[in-house]
């Protein structure tokens, strides 16, 4: 009398969906209007709605700047529009919204941020391991004949990227 045999219940793995395409907003006017000085990364406060909203592509960092208030550094003129799927939870599109950087770090642009004609900007706004990060540069504002230079510069490097095709 032979036993029941046991029957082998291997089950393969699933396979890992892959994930969700996270947008990533470039503020593309900023390297035509200003002379970038220094860039670096900060985290961004935000509730869940907006960032529901911002993975839908959903943001407008063009005319956003940042400020240091009280030693914390804020973002301000970001538009997030409301999440259509959200009721009460939504917020103001327009309200400030903090950024987390180092203090150190906060101190030194303090003090960078005072000399005449620097500024912060938002430079592009991504997703890293599910967090948002904005990436934020020290600008000073370029003079018409600067950004007439840097175009005639873009545009001799593309005759010259042409000629070399050829």
């Amino acid at each position: 009398m032979a036993g029941p045999k046991a029957k082998s219940t291997a089950v393969a793995p699933k396979p890992r969906k892959p994930p969700a395409p996270t947008p990533t907003i470039d503020n593309r006017r900023a390297r035509f209007e200003y002379e970038w000085l220094e860039q670096f990364e900060a985290g961004i406060v935000l509730t869940g709605t907006e960032i529901k909203s911002i993975r839908g592509g959903q943001i407008s960092i063009g005319e956003a700047y940042a400020r240091i208030r009280d030693d914390e550094l804020w973002l301000l003129s970001v538009y997030i529009p409301p999440y259509l799927q959200g009721s009460f939870s939504n917020v103001d599109p327009n309200r400030p919204r903090k950024l987390l950087v180092h203090k150190k770090d906060i101190l030194r642009l303090k003090g960078r941020v005072s000399e005449k004609g620097l500024t912060l900007i938002p430079v592009r706004l991504y997703f890293t391991r599910g967090k948002v990060k904005i990436s934020i540069a020290l600008v000073r504002g370029k003079k018409l004949w600067d950004k007439k230079k840097d175009e005639k510069d873009r545009d001799v490097q593309r005759e010259m990227a042409r000629a070399v095709r050829r």
